[in-house]
């Protein structure tokens, strides 16, 4: 390249710098709001789930028509991605655990219904010859509780008429803005543990009774963790967004360091060569 070609190329490379440090404040801010709405969540998540914890272990038998398992005959799955890219490898990860998940059902001869969340996911399960039975596209950057409980309440419909027999949802984690995991958990048959050994029973009394309460209580908290796990993905896709848009900055300093040093050296030489130009000028005279 001569120094025209280098000046040039130093420039555009400013200049996406400039774009992607820009996103990656965005992406930020972003993550400081989706971290804010998970962790005021957590306190009211840990006494629903505290609470009916305690039901169950004290009576196993409750919420028989969201806790019943049965022979796994057809299934639904809940993937879920971002409706945009620039996020590092957040989408291909849970491309491929969608894949790796619904080959597994398929394999067995279970009958598997996709509901995609994302833009992203809907190209990736299209790409590999899977038809949604529905998309969410409006959950994937900006989840609402109503619209989530009202979709929860459908699959739960669908589990206590027999029509599925397990639902599952497939999205990341948000360990850390570091940390994101693929993760693979069971929205419905609820699991249930005896912890009736670690409970102190107390005196208290239940109205209208413990029934009618986890009857209660159950269906919110089935439609909590498919919101919470919403809001995981929402966070762990900034977090790799800001991530992915950081390493983008660096590589484009050290790119302007080596086209700077590039720029340099062939300024040198072009000076030298004049110099020896004229030098040799000089002499000739």
């Amino acid at each position: 390249m001569n120094l025209r070609e280098v000046k040039q190329r130093i420039l555009s490379v400013k200049s996406t710098q400039k774009i992607t440090s820009a996103m990656k404040l965005v992406s930020s801010a972003k993550l400081r709001r989706a971290q804010a709405a998970i962790e005021s969540m957590r306190p009211y998540e840990t006494k629903l789930n505290s609470m009916l914890e305690t039901f169950f272990g004290s009576d196993v038998t409750l919420g028989g028509e969201y806790t019943a398992l049965r022979k796994v005959e057809r299934v639904a799955l809940i993937a879920v991605a971002s409706d945009s890219s620039l996020c590092g490898a957040f989408n291909a990860n849970m491309s491929r655990l969608l894949r790796t998940v619904f080959d597994e059902y398929r394999a067995q001869g279970i009958e598997v219904r996709l509901y995609t969340v994302g833009r992203k996911m809907l190209d990736a399960a299209r790409k590999m010859e899977i038809e949604p039975d529905e998309a969410l596209m409006s959950q994937s950057s900006s989840p609402r509780y109503n619209e989530v409980s009202a979709v929860a309440s459908s699959l739960m419909d669908e589990f206590r008429n027999g029509r599925l027999d397990k639902v599952e949802i497939l999205y990341t984690r948000f360990a850390s803005a570091s940390k994101h995991i693929p993760t693979r958990d069971c929205l419905l048959p609820v699991a249930v543990e005896d912890t009736s050994t670690e409970i102190i029973h107390s005196d208290f009394i239940v109205e209208p009774g413990k029934e009618e309460l986890v009857n209660s209580l159950l269906p919110k908290s089935i439609a909590l963790k498919l919101f919470t796990a919403l809001l995981d993905s929402v966070a762990a896709e900034h977090a790799a967004r800001m991530m992915a848009m950081q390493i983008a900055t660096d590589n484009a300093d050290d790119l302007i360091a080596e086209l700077t040093l590039e720029y340099n050296k062939g300024r040198q030489q072009a000076i030298t060569n004049e110099l020896l130009d004229i030098v040799a000028g000089g002499n000739k005279e």
